[in-house]
């Protein structure tokens, strides 16, 4: 059997999903060859040649892109805080922009202490399941409402519970409802939240519109019809001292933190801008 250089095809796999309009060609080409190949992205260039098999199941792949079916669909995977997560219809995709959100809120706490951390609307679990490998000693409560979605953060939170995290909390719960979480009033050093922001008539890539779920993406006329139920519910349960870190839309940068300050108990609040310079994440802290 005659073996291929690796190097052409991922270049072919590059020219193909540029054409197809995907905004990271060359990333999602190089993600697509080590998928096919079972290796880490990092070791592509210690294999100069492959065999014919591998060639064909990486131009499926590159179809599959180039039919906008998210890069995560195809691997099955998705990262965000040095976790792993497993990804696929039903669930929304976890975004880089987030560990912004993340890294911030990880901050705010001792790592060492016993804090409590609640992250609603958590999808696939993805901000639960990071701050539990994140802080050993937290004790994390994440809710989600979508019993699909559910399934996938159960299914996280199970692979992450054998590797050796800290088992997490899942409630099925809706955070629009007045009395999630009641039990815990007043005793949580930190909320997260990445709930659905986008204004409904703003027009998203296919990968969004036809793959996320729509009701973890789109959040009402304005985007802030899930946020005002989160900010009301955040100055409940924080703690004097606690943090509260919600992600938004890109038109949200004055609108959020006005919601935050709008609450008499919250206080310090900010926003702050993605790695692109977009308003992106507003927090404030309980008085």
């Amino acid at each position: 059997m005659t073996r291929h250089p690796l190097r052409p095809a991922i270049i072919e796999a590059e020219r193909m999903l540029a054409a197809a309009g995907v905004d990271s060609p060359r990333v999602d080409a190089e993600h697509l060859a080590a998928h096919v190949l079972g290796v880490e992205r990092s070791r592509l260039p210690l294999i100069p040649l492959v065999d014919p098999p591998v060639v064909d199941a990486l131009h499926k792949a590159v179809l599959r892109r180039t039919a906008r079916i998210p890069l995560q669909h195809i691997t099955g995977w998705s990262h965000l805080g040095g976790v792993e997560l497993e990804v696929g219809p039903g669930v929304f995709i976890p975004r880089p922009e987030t560990e912004l959100l993340l890294e911030w809120a990880l901050s705010t706490v001792d790592k060492a202490a016993d804090v409590t951390v609640v992250d609603l609307c958590t999808g696939s679990g993805a901000l639960a399941l990071a701050a539990a490998h994140r802080l050993p000693r937290a004790t994390v409560h994440a809710v989600e409402r979508d019993p699909t979605a559910l399934a996938w953060a159960r299914r996280n939170a199970e692979a992450r519970s054998a590797a050796g995290d800290t088992p997490i909390t899942l409630h099925s719960g809706d955070v629009t409802a007045p009395d999630v979480l009641s039990d815990l009033d007043g005793q949580v050093d930190l909320v997260l939240c990445n709930p659905p922001y986008v204004p409904d008539e703003t027009e998203v890539p296919p990968e969004v519109a036809d793959h996320d779920p729509r009701q973890a993406v789109f959040g009402g006329a304005d985007g802030l019809d899930v946020i005002r139920h989160v900010v009301g519910l955040s100055a409940r349960l924080l703690k004097p001292g606690g943090h509260v870190a919600i992600e938004h839309d890109d038109t949200q940068g004055d609108s959020v933190p006005a919601l935050l300050a709008s609450r008499r108990v919250l206080t310090d609040v900010a926003d702050h801008r993605d790695l692109a310079g977009r308003p992106r994440f507003a927090t404030a802290r309980r008085a």
